[in-house]
């Protein structure tokens, strides 16, 4: 039998083929207890205080224990240890489940020696080996719930030569132990320099992204969240401009890159689409200078922006897109639209000299505007249109609401309110 996943795992539906029958299995069918007891790397799941809640077949088979010996019992209860290798590991499986619980991401210890209590012999302990992955499972909350452990006995590894050769093995020990050490340190210092860069990116990028300062300014809201992975922060941004008493502009943009390189170019091209709205007074000639000057920006090649003109006066968006995702509009009767119909290549990928589009659309007294970065709607193994329509049903659910609350109340129903894999920024503008 094989089992092929559904396309883009959007339908959560599996192909089972077998000799006779090719026929769709929903997720509902699938026994997932079953299947975590079938894999055959050893796994445990854990509780955040390290209480065993499930082990499955392989890791009983590894440990030579039943399920009734470990379920409900505290990790280091059910496995005792007396070395200082052994408390060594302990610490680093503590270590490990803390790390993964803050940043809700794998971590990957190296190979421990913990020795482990033989089963029918008490007082007797069995040398071993093992190299951990801890995945953490996160809740409706967003904070990790559970951990499943996946454990790699790799004594034999180690070992492999100890009869023939004790001296040898010895020295391969050591040899282990330190590489292992070495790495851990650097993987250290790694982690530590990343989290120096993103408090330095997002001060900057938080520095560059004031509050609102409007002669005018109505019914506003701003929200810029920085990602939850350390390695994707920074690079998205909004701008609002005041272009004379009825004419608001309306601007929001992401860089490709990330961190610290990405804050610095985010601020170069936000700067630079400021002074080119402000001197053109028009969307898509502003897009158009943009694009020239990002070829000359280390770092701004296929950037995206958005820049819209609110005319109040005349009740009319007139609106330009760089490969950005389209705003969303909002009428007084409750009707949701998508501004894409001025949409062309992302900042300095469209031949030189060629005209950017531009569009307008009028709206009713009341509308509301929602301009965002993908980081809002954008999830891995799932088609953007999901998460446009998911937009579109929370703006028009709560259109009802202050700019503030809207933009609130999007963030939660899009999930991303305390935060998401990407950065994400969003304006709301009540017209």
């Amino acid at each position: 039998m094989g089992v092929v996943a559904g396309h883009r795992g959007v339908s959560h539906k599996l192909w089972v083929i077998t000799a006779r029958t090719r026929r769709c299995v929903t997720a509902a069918e699938i026994d997932y207890e079953a299947l975590f007891a079938a894999t055959p790397s050893p796994c445990l799941v854990l509780t955040p205080d390290l209480t065993i809640v499930e082990a499955n077949r392989s890791y009983l088979e590894t440990t030579g224990r039943t399920r009734e010996d470990l379920v409900g019992r505290y990790m280091f209860d059910a496995f005792p240890c007396e070395q200082d290798a052994g408390l060594r590991g302990m610490r680093s499986l503590k270590t490990s489940v803390r790390r993964a619980a803050v940043t809700r991401q794998r971590d990957i210890q190296g190979p421990q020696k913990y020795d482990i209590p033989v089963a029918d012999r008490p007082g007797e302990f069995e040398e071993r080996y093992w190299s951990t992955f801890t995945s953490p499972v996160l809740g409706l909350d967003g904070e990790a719930a559970l951990f499943v452990v996946r454990t790699e006995d790799v004594t034999g590894f180690v070992t492999h030569q100890a009869q023939e050769d004790p001296d040898r093995h010895q020295a391969m020990e050591a040899e282990l132990f330190g590489r292992a050490k070495e790495l851990y340190e650097s993987y250290e210092e790694l982690r530590r320099a990343y989290a120096r860069e993103r408090q330095v990116a997002l001060t900057l990028q938080r520095a560059m992204l004031p509050e609102v300062d409007l002669q005018h300014p109505g019914d506003v809201a701003v929200r810029y969240l920085p990602a939850v992975d350390t390695l994707h922060v920074c690079g998205d941004w909004y701008e609002l401009i005041e272009l004379d008493e009825t004419r608001l502009a309306v601007a929001v943009g992401d860089v490709v890159g990330h961190g610290l390189s990405a804050a610095g170019v985010m601020g170069q091209l936000r700067s630079a689409l400021s002074t080119a709205v402000q001197s053109l007074a028009e969307p898509a000639p502003a897009l158009q200078a943009l694009g020239r000057y990002a070829l000359s920006v280390e770092g701004a090649l296929a950037s995206t922006a958005i820049q819209a003109v609110i005319d109040k006066a005349e009740q009319k968006i007139t609106y330009s897109c760089a490969g950005h995702l389209p705003p969303v509009l909002l009428q007084p009767d409750g009707t949701v639209d998508f501004l894409d119909q001025a949409t062309d290549p992302p900042l300095g990928l469209n031949p030189l000299g060629t005209p950017r589009p531009q569009a307008e659309r009028r709206y009713a007294s009341g509308a509301t505007l929602v301009l965002y970065t993908d980081g809002l709607v954008e999830r891995r193994g799932e088609d953007i249109d999901d998460g446009l329509g998911r937009l579109a049903d929370s703006v028009g659910r709560h259109g009802g609401l202050d700019s503030e609350s809207l933009a609130d109340a999007v963030l939660a129903d899009l999930g991303v309110a305390d935060g998401a894999a990407d950065d994400t920024a969003l304006v709301v503008v009540r017209l």
